[in-house]
């Protein structure tokens, strides 16, 4: 009894690893399968290939699409479709004809809309959300996050009941190519691929510049491309299948700083430090000139007040006072004057 429910239990384990390993094996395949299926009003993009358009055909067998604004009978361009199962949106067809493509059963017979033809677009850019700053094309320094931002027209395909891959490409200075990337925490994200469902898309903060050993500081190349149905390899356009590529240097310093033309202000952005040289006006040598200073008191001569004591005929004459405006000398000569003039007076009375 006993060996027969060990045998039974290990009957189901081998039994549950047999499915699990059919799961494995028919989800991918299923998945491409799924993006590779189009439905009638189904979006498709230039450059895609092996495309099952059976279900957006009806069974007709020529796709027509007429030009904007035009009132003709018949298409502009008609495209005869022998094998529905395996289609290619080729780029010579459709890269000057977006828009409605209809199934018809004959040259002048629409039978309605077989799918949407739409020229790809993608695009990316480089958040460090330690800061919330868009460093594209910019600088990050030590144990910073980042994050992705992807925006693209390809999540039409979502209509088809499927996320859509995408690989973000890391291209590190020393020119390794990285698929996945690892955050603050160690967790690691692919890369490549990467799966999209909204526009724009926001990866997180899944890449941590502090690990130096396996982000090397310099400058690392970033861009991102879609190769689903392989498109890129039919129509691998800048801004269409494959982003623009972008740039970002991974230092610990600063570069604007050293830098002579730029000074750092720490709460403010980065100011340009204009230099002025002062213009000097040489001013010729002039030779000074001695300045006379006239006396403001009169000489040391004394100038007597009053004339001694007389005999009783003598005429006492007092001194006038000198304006300091006179010529120095000139008071002193005129009481002399006057003096003598009395001494002649009054000898002539004798």
């Amino acid at each position: 009894m006993v060996n027969i429910v060990r045998n039974t239990e290990k009957i189901m384990v081998f039994a549950l690893i047999f499915i699990l390993g059919v799961s494995i094996l028919i989800c991918p395949v299923a998945a491409a399968s799924a993006i590779s299926t189009i439905q009638r009003g189904n979006t498709v993009f230039i450059g895609e290939q092996g495309l099952d358009i059976t279900a957006a055909m009806d069974g007709d067998t020529i796709l027509g699409w007429w030009a904007s604004g035009s009132t003709s009978t018949n298409p502009d361009y008609t495209i005869p479709v022998s094998n529905p199962g395996s289609f290619i949106v080729s780029p010579s067809d459709f890269a000057s004809r977006t828009g409605n493509w209809y199934h018809l059963s004959s040259l002048d017979k629409d039978n309605g809309t077989a799918f949407l033809v739409v020229d790809p677009t993608l695009g990316l850019r480089v958040w460090d959300t330690t800061v919330n700053v868009d460093v594209t094309d910019k600088w990050v320094s030590t144990d910073y996050d980042l994050q992705f931002q992807i925006d693209t027209n390809l999540v039409q395909m979502t209509q088809r009941g499927v996320t859509v891959p995408v690989a973000i490409k890391v291209r590190s200075p020393n020119g390794a190519i990285f698929t996945s990337l690892i955050d603050k925490n160690g967790a690691s994200t692919s890369i490549d691929p990467y799966q999209i469902s909204t526009t724009p898309q926001y990866t997180g903060s899944i890449w941590s510049t502090k690990n130096r050993d396996a982000y090397p500081t310099g400058t690392y190349s970033i861009w991102v491309e879609c190769n689903v149905n392989s498109m890129k390899d039919n129509y691998g356009q800048t801004g269409k299948t494959i982003s623009s590529t972008v740039s970002l240097l991974n230092q610990d310093r600063n570069p604007l700083i050293g830098n002579p033309s730029y000074v750092t202000n720490p709460t403010t952005s980065v100011t340009t430090v204009t230099t002025r040289i002062p213009t000097t006006i040489a001013t010729k040598a002039t030779t000074p000139v001695p300045t006379t200073v006239l006396p403001t008191t009169i000489p040391s001569t004394e100038i007597p007040t009053s004339v001694e004591t007389l005999p009783a005929s003598t005429v006492i004459v007092e001194s006038a006072t000198v304006p300091t405006t006179h010529t120095p000398g000139f008071g002193a000569g005129l009481a002399i004057a006057a003096a003598i003039f009395g001494l002649v007076l009054c000898l002539r009375k004798k």
